[in-house]
């Protein structure tokens, strides 16, 4: 097959460079979706409290936020690969800390919120570099499928992560952190493969520095309601953190059940992740962006009414679907809008959002849990979810009307 008949995202892939970075960020996410499983379900296990489960996520997103704004101008200034090399480094040693205390039986679930805090702390760093980096990695006509196949990969490490975390939970929590040990010291030495990438920012540090990316997101402003749009979609609309609970009063079904659910919504990402590879978006991308968004939003309150494993299996892989069309449109927007110089500033505002989401989502769905129930909670977030999506088409009329995206920036 000629690479002129090979799909962007296959074509992307024949870089060697970006190769490398691309399946050491899968082993490296292949490991953060099963810490994030198995944390949640030894932390269930261990309470039996949706408050522990709702401060778990606290616990990784407040070092997280502390530090992101300051990741995102060390990915500006300094080598990115080696700064994602590092932060995969602290989350080894995170990794190795919560194989520790399962193998020595410690009961103390303080522990458990310090090493989820590491991982927050690693997280900030690996986030914003990681996002700036692939652009540095292909031709800039190769940009869409290296996003495109990018997702795609981290779309299955989504799927396959919560999947093999289920079924090493029958065997026991100790090989579930072991295998996310091994998947960690392979992302290393991929990520230390890949050539070093230096930012082209030059120019002398200045703390209104720290600032720039939210200046420019500011003045973007349908990045700024692409990337605002999707936090408050999760804020309210996630239930991820709730599913160790759901899974056990709801359904009445055990770990296995529990990793297929956390995969669920990966298989549906997936498959329009692979769709997108192969037949990008090219027009309404502002349409195709509020569309998935009410369909996650709908999703949620699905999962919400549902009685039984296999509609809510169901219910979660159109809602991951619907997400994915959002996440790539949101991608796009960013990596083509933001010249070199600042976008390490620039990912991590997006990161941030991201993960004000997905954190304060669960903070937010465990603590309703906890006051009104399981159900109620994620019924009432599918509603907000769509209450924000009506807002957003008032509120950012210029992302309502995107047609096409815009030429990458230069700089």
């Amino acid at each position: 097959m000629s690479a002129t008949t090979r799909s962007p995202g296959r074509q992307a892939l024949s870089h060697p460079d970006f190769a490398r970075y691309a399946y050491g960020r899968f082993a490296a996410t292949l490991a953060w979706q099963m810490i994030d499983v198995v944390l949640g379900y030894q932390v269930w296990v261990l309470t039996r409290q949706e408050e522990y489960l709702a401060l778990i996520g606290l616990a990784q997103f407040l070092p997280f936020v502390v530090l992101l704004i300051p990741g995102g101008q060390i990915a500006d200034r300094f080598d990115r690969r080696l700064i994602i090399a590092l932060a995969y480094g602290l989350e080894l040693l995170a990794a190795i800390a919560l194989l520790a205390f399962t193998l020595f039986d410690r009961g103390e679930v303080l522990w458990l919120f310090v090493i989820a805090a590491l991982l927050g702390v690693a997280r900030s760093f690996w986030a914003p570099a990681g996002q700036a980096m692939v652009p540095n990695l292909v031709p800039k006509e190769l940009l869409s499928g290296a996003i495109s196949m990018n997702t795609l990969m981290f779309t299955i490490s989504t799927i396959t992560g919560p999947a093999i975390a289920g079924l090493t939970l029958m065997i026991g929590i100790d090989w579930s952190y072991g295998i996310t040990v091994a998947l960690l010291i392979g992302a290393i030495f991929m990520i230390f493969r890949v050539k070093p990438v230096l930012a082209k920012s030059t120019a002398e540090w200045h703390w209104r520095d720290v600032l720039g990316g939210f200046v420019f997101v500011w003045h973007k402003k349908p990045v700024l309601g692409a990337i605002s749009l999707d936090l408050f979609a999760v804020l309210f609309g996630g239930v991820v953190a709730l599913l160790p609970a759901y899974a056990d009063k709801v359904l009445g079904v055990g770990p296995v059940a529990l990793g297929l659910m956390r995969a669920a919504p990966g298989v549906g990402a997936a498959m329009v992740a692979l769709w997108l590879g192969m037949r990008p978006i090219q027009r309404h991308a502002g349409s195709w962006m509020f569309g998935g968004v009410a369909i996650f939003g709908l999703g949620m309150i699905a999962v919400g009414l549902s009685t039984s494993l296999w509609l809510t299996l169901a219910v979660l892989v159109v809602s991951g679907a619907g997400d994915m069309i959002s996440v790539f449109v949101r991608g796009m927007l960013v990596q083509l809008e933001t010249p070199d110089s600042i976008r390490g500033r620039v990912s991590a505002v997006n990161s941030m959002f991201i993960g004000a989401s997905n954190e304060l989502g669960g903070f937010r769905a465990g603590m309703q849990a906890a006051w009104m129930g399981i159900v109620p909670s994620m019924i009432w977030g599918g509603v907000c979810t769509l209450i924000v999506v009506g807002s957003y088409l008032r509120l950012f009329p210029q992302l309502r009307k995107l047609d096409r995206f815009p030429e990458p920036a230069q700089g």
